[in-house]
């Protein structure tokens, strides 16, 4: 096509780009100039894709002016390719109606702006943008590819729609709809109110700055709606109220700062909502968030605190190898614990014991003990027989040697118990000439204290019943004087 070949709407926007000058086709009336009615407007606010092309190829330039495409309002007809094309211009394309997917691939611009236009898809693979690359509002029917892009600034989609046609339905993709695989944004990833209906795939992509999600939804049921391995950002991902429905893979992913899903509604029933095994987070928030459906695995994981009440965390979680500093809110340890009860891979005694020092952290010492209880406990349930049996009297008696009361007031019993007996039933001496003065009590205590002798056990013999109480006071004292032993062995380990 030659360049003079051109109707009136596009000697317009030849004669303003020398100068970077706007030119608006829009009308003022809101329902004539909603892009979604683009395939109607007349010739009067239609340019060709062929005449932008030339422009940004080639276009003429006007000594100490800034050229640059600036279009609002307009139907953009055959499709835009500008695949390796190197322009120095800004490009505004706003309010546009493109009939067919504009394809910038490997392309290199000063700018690009095509807030609240509607497209059926964008091809922008290892595009680069030295500014701001900005889809604000955007309608896209179709997949979106930035895959390889480098942006210099910010990377805007918000309130921008994908995945979505003009008439409210969805369509399936074979790829993802939204690709940004290995892009570099060096600054902010700017998406508060994106609405999209497929994949969002962001393996490998290098954020400097931020992700702001807040109030985006995310729909790809069943499937994979945020696919985010290894990637790695400059501070934090804000996903306030964000709605989610597919699975959010985070595997690898580095996030110093906060990954805030506070409000948020993350549901994958069936299968795994949230994978963040092998993440480097700064803080978890889950604050306030609905209980999580589906499951979650945060394998592996290195967080500093976690913000999330147990309502919140799903009936599946996969926490083996989750290292973290801290917990909140702070709760009593009764409520922490079901959660490990039903991790998906039965007893994993690491989680116990990153609770345990989570508590140590904040002094709760009797939480921490509370926590070391029920790891024995649920230990004692992997084990054969004979073992459990041991593990249930250590329970009944010292508690595994985390409370240690309990073992007095078991000596205390059977102490009062043994005193009441042979105080009122005196044992007769074995040589009445040679036996000292019979106590009850310390002779109760000789029984059931193997390592003590107070010299009654051997001077005295009692008969009938009373024998049968001395040897069972004799057995218990040994079998708790044993569990004691072990339990205080154990807990001082633990120390």
């Amino acid at each position: 096509m030659e360049i003079t070949a051109l109707t009136p709407a596009e000697r317009r926007v030849r004669d303003a780009f020398p100068r970077g000058v706007p030119v608006d086709f829009r009308t003022g009336v809101e329902a004539e100039d909603d892009p979604e009615t683009g395939q109607g407007w007349g010739p009067e606010r239609t340019v060709r894709a062929d005449v932008l092309r030339a422009l940004l190829i080639g276009g003429a330039r006007e000594d100490g002016q800034v050229p640059a495409l600036r279009i609002l309002g307009a139907r953009i007809t055959g499709a835009l390719d500008v695949r390796y094309v190197i322009s120095e211009c800004a490009v505004l394309l706003a309010g546009c109606h493109f009939e067919e997917t504009p394809n910038l691939y490997g392309s290199q611009l000063r700018q690009l702006n095509l807030s609240n236009s509607v497209l059926p898809g964008l091809t922008a693979a290892t595009v680069r943008i030295d500014g701001v690359l900005r889809l604000t509002d955007c309608r896209i029917s179709g997949p979106v590819r930035l895959g390889g892009s480098k942006i210099t600034q910010a990377l805007f989609f918000d309130r921008a729609r994908i995945g979505v046609n003009a008439d409210g339905t969805t369509a399936p993709h074979d790829e993802a709809v939204l690709q940004l695989n290995h892009a570099v944004v060096e600054d902010d990833l700017w998406w508060p109110g994106l609405v999209v209906h497929g994949e969002v795939r962001l393996d490998g992509a290098a954020v400097t700055g931020q992700i702001r999600l807040d109030d985006a939804e995310l729909h790809h049921p069943g499937a994979t709606a945020l696919q985010a391995e290894n990637l790695g950002v400059g501070s934090d991902v804000h996903g306030v109220r964000i709605r989610i429905r597919g699975r959010v893979d985070l595997r690898g992913a580095r996030i110093p700062g906060q990954l805030d899903f506070a409000y948020a509604r993350l549901s994958n029933p069936g299968g795994m909502a949230l994978r963040a095994s092998g993440a480097t987070i700064g803080e978890l928030w889950l604050r306030e968030a609905a209980p999580v459906r589906g499951g979650m695995n945060l394998r592996r994981a290195k967080v500093d605190l976690i913000h999330a009440d147990p309502a919140v965390w799903p009936q599946s979680a996969q926490l083996d190898g989750l290292t973290y500093t801290a917990l909140l809110p702070h709760l009593p340890a009764g409520q922490r614990l079901p959660l490990l009860e039903r991790d998906a891979e039965g007893y994993v005694p690491y989680a116990y014991e990153q609770l345990t020092a989570a508590y140590r952290r904040i002094g709760d010492d009797d939480a921490a003990r509370t926590v070391l209880l029920a790891k024995q406990r649920r230990h004692r349930a992997t084990l054969p027989g004979y073992a459990r049996v041991w593990g249930y009297l250590q329970d009944v008696t010292v508690g595994y040697g985390f409370r240690p009361v309990r073992a007095a007031a078991w000596l205390f019993s059977l102490l009062l118990a043994g005193s009441l007996a042979y105080g009122l039933h005196h044992p007769p001496p074995l040589k009445a000439d040679e036996a000292p003065p019979f106590s009850a009590l310390f002779y109760t205590l000789d029984l059931l204290l193997p390592i003590i002798d107070f010299g009654q056990e051997k001077a005295f013999n009692p008969q009938g019943w009373y024998q049968g109480l001395s040897y069972l006071l004799i057995v218990t004292g040994w079998l708790l004087a044993t569990t004691i032993a072990a339990g205080i062995t154990r807990s001082v380990s633990r120390q």
